[in-house]
């Protein structure tokens, strides 16, 4: 995979670079794929319920609102996502488990951690067009992620 730097360097204005200064807590710190995306506040139902299903490489992108107040995923929903073949998970908002998710063969970036669990009404939304630190992330767009950032297809 190539570098988000050397990527932007090569195509520029036909990536969004995403300024939030994301943390990386999986065990695959470069990865990239198609989007999938999940608007949630406070509750990770559709998270869970979307990360069991195939993602043939896929990256899930969770619009959280940035809320910090509880996590959208942990250590379990984190290993349906690698048993059903997910690339990664970018997660406005919070994980938990930051210890195992580590291990996992995973990307993962998110705002930070908490441990205290979400709702679990599954309210929310799947494949919408989510924007987040003025990136818009498209369902099918492809993202790039590494450790100086993400950089998202027009």
């Amino acid at each position: 995979m190539m570098s988000t730097a050397d990527l932007y360097d090569l195509h520029g204005e036909a990536l969004q670079s995403l300024p939030l200064q994301l943390r990386s807590f999986g065990g695959v710190p470069r990865f990239e794929g198609p989007i999938r995306t999940v608007r949630c506040f406070q509750d990770n139902a559709l998270v869970k319920r979307i990360l069991q299903t195939p993602g043939d490489g896929a990256v899930l992108v969770v619009d959280g609102s940035g809320s910090l107040q509880t996590a959208l995923m942990g250590d379990m929903i984190a290993q349906s996502a690698v048993d059903a073949g997910w690339a990664g998970v970018v997660i406005h908002g919070c994980v938990r488990d930051s210890v195992a998710l580590a291990r996992m063969p995973l990307g993962v970036k998110a705002l930070g951690t908490n441990p205290r669990k979400s709702a679990k009404e599954g309210t929310g939304e799947i494949d919408v067009v989510v924007e987040f630190g003025g990136v818009s992330f498209r369902p099918g767009a492809r993202l790039h992620a590494d450790e100086d950032g993400v950089l998202v297809e027009r």
